[in-house]
């Protein structure tokens, strides 16, 4: 197996080497899509690639709330904390708080402080609480919850911010105010029915390094420069085995907070056709596909039940092939297909990167 490494030095919350960090608990996104049953064999195998971080640990099951608990580890940069539950039809608000301690006189530190409330407009009041003094509120509109809804919340420790999705969406970012090392306790609170709490902590998976594996790259000034923590753009690299059914293409990053798009291209190095053209456009929310063949661009196709990126964002995208059809996963969401109009697929040998993203890591196999 041909492996090419790069020996640049990245945040570690950055490098998980799972495929999917926002990995969905239950697979209702998946059967919901109508490949399912046509294509069983595909879709496990699909699913296989999408749900690969399966390992959750310490998991307790119905606290009693309000919940204090310990939090069993230390909240570093890739740690997930997943809180599965249900909103009740009489909930007016709950929050969920990463806190410094559990004392309640004086009260302990908040660093994080997660609040939907659903009682006069539906919103979710970030804070952190330090010294017994509240700091300015960040206030997020697109809720997510709904009452007498399940919902699913991942929230993930990154170097300098939270990341929180909620049913697989992404839904807000939150700048440390408190370091995340000083957090030590984990609060529910409020009108909330919880059936779960897990973690996933980085230890297993952290690496200290930017990487490229199975791709060859075709410019090293393009790829890596030595004062920076990720790939420079454009980013081209070779796939070492050419496309097929049952090959992967994974690429992490992170968006840039004043993005407009960006684009991924999976080019033929010898027609120079892009087979597949994946293109989000933030500033319009539209997730733009296509093709360029015979020197000539084919009918987008925008057709997507909800954009997942947003600016400031980490992301994992997955492009898997098979037979039909491209398929792409955002941060273990299924997001689209795309009926394969370049036919040859053995032909497919290059990776193509631009656009407005920090480029962290990049895989096929």
């Amino acid at each position: 197996m041909a492996f090419c490494e790069a020996n640049q030095q990245q945040d570690p919350s950055l490098a998980r080497a799972s495929v999917s960090i926002w990995e969905p608990l239950n697979e209702t996104c998946l059967k919901s899509t109508s490949y399912v049953e046509e294509r069983p064999q595909s879709t496990t195998r699909w699913k296989r690639v999408m749900l690969s971080l399966t390992n959750l640990q310490n998991i307790i099951y119905n606290p009693v709330i309000p919940y204090v608990g310990t939090i069993p580890g230390e909240l570093e940069p890739g740690t997930l904390i997943v809180i599965r539950g249900h909103v009740p039809c009489d909930s007016d608000r709950f929050q969920v708080d990463l806190q410094c301690g559990s004392s309640v006189k004086p009260r302990a530190d908040v660093a994080f402080h997660f609040n939907p409330r659903f009682k006069w407009s539906n919103c979710i009041v970030c804070n952190t609480l330090k010294n017994e003094k509240w700091g300015w509120e960040e206030i997020t509109y697109d809720v997510p919850f709904k009452k007498e809804k399940s919902f699913e919340i991942v929230m993930m420790v990154l170097k300098d911010k939270f990341q929180v999705a909620v049913n697989g969406k992404h839904t807000l970012l939150y700048a440390h105010r408190i370091s995340p090392g000083k957090i030590d306790t984990l609060g529910i609170y409020g009108k909330v029915n919880v059936h779960s709490v897990g973690y996933s902590f980085s230890s297993d998976f952290r690496s200290t390094q930017a990487s490229i594996l199975e791709l060859t790259e075709i410019s090293k000034e393009n790829v890596l420069k030595s004062d920076t923590p990720h790939f420079t753009l454009p980013f081209t690299a070779r796939l070492n085995s050419s496309m097929g059914p049952g090959r992967t293409v994974f690429i992490k990053g992170e968006v840039n907070k004043t993005a407009k798009g960006f684009n991924v291209n999976l080019v033929s190095g010898k027609s120079k056709d892009i087979a597949l053209h994946l293109n989000p456009r933030l500033n319009i929310k539209a997730f733009v596909r296509n093709s360029f063949l015979h020197e000539s661009w084919g009918e987008e196709e925008r057709n997507i039940t909800c954009f997942p990126f947003s600016p400031g964002m980490y992301f994992e995208m997955i492009i898997y092939c098979d037979a039909r059809e491209f398929k792409v996963a955002v941060n273990g969401v299924h997001s689209l297909e795309y009926k394969h109009r370049f036919k040859e697929l053995s032909d497919i040998d290059t990776l193509e990167i631009d656009g407005d993203i920090h480029l962290l890591e990049v895989r096929s196999w």
